[in-house]
């Protein structure tokens, strides 16, 4: 159940990032925020080669790491959750 929690809330954490880039992405050009939305690699690269911000390097941190550990964490937490219903 926590570790579930703690999974959803690095999950919420990395879109709001996500989603800070692929803004960013809209007001740089149309077409890259389209192609962004639809295409995670895209958006990706987007945020490593053409996003700038002051707080480029967090925002890129938290939304690769907080998808990766929000992944784990919620399969984990799925995984401890089915095996205690046994």
């Amino acid at each position: 159940m926590v570790l579930s929690l703690l999974g959803y809330l690095c999950s919420l954490a990395a879109a709001v990032c996500w989603i800070i880039i692929l803004i960013d992405a809209f007001k740089n050009e149309i077409w890259k925020g389209i192609v962004g939305f639809f295409c995670g690699l895209y958006l990706l690269y987007y945020g490593i080669v053409e996003f700038q911000s002051p707080n480029k390097l967090p925002i890129l941190l938290v939304a690769c790491l907080g998808s990766a550990v929000g992944g784990m964490l919620i399969g984990l937490g799925g995984a401890f959750a089915q095996h205690r219903a046994y």
